[in-house]
């Protein structure tokens, strides 16, 4: 077979440093758009793109030949510097260093692009931290806790 024939989907969580409240009002829907061009740029294609003041989802279908690693990467990296750029008052603005990434087969895919959609309705009553212990324990990710948030 003289190509690869995939359909990768792609859920991945990753807070702000310090979990601090960066992404005000004012930013968030630029930020979004601006996540949403990165990761096209990376041949991707982004489903649903949504957080809070202290954290941002991804649901991104993308190919084979880009790990998460480096997707992640890129998108953090890339959003971190046009923060830096865009809004001179979040120069100390920063991704924090790791994420929560999971696999979303295409059966749950509505689901998981819904729940990314509902943030703020969802965290009216739920902090970050619980969110995404939740999530982690959900997918059977293996962890100590103490080593989550340390």
């Amino acid at each position: 077979m003289p190509s690869s024939w995939t359909q990768n989907f792609y859920h991945a969580v990753f807070s702000t440093k310090d979990r601090r409240a960066f992404i005000k009002p004012d930013y968030e829907e630029r930020l979004h758009s601006y996540t949403g061009g990165v990761l096209r740029d990376l041949g991707c294609t982004p489903v649903a793109i949504n957080g809070m003041p202290n954290h941002l989802h991804i649901l991104v279908r993308y190919p084979a030949t880009l790990t998460h690693a480096d997707m992640l990467r890129h998108v953090k990296s890339r959003s971190s510097v046009w923060m830096h750029e865009s809004f001179l008052e979040l120069r100390s603005f920063s991704w924090q260093e790791g994420y929560g990434g999971f696999t979303v087969s295409k059966s749950a895919l509505d689901q998981v692009a819904e729940y990314i959609r509902r943030q703020k309705e969802h965290h009216r009553g739920l902090s970050f931290e619980e969110e995404f212990l939740g999530l982690l324990r959900r997918h059977g990710v293996e962890f100590e806790e103490g080593e989550v948030f340390g």
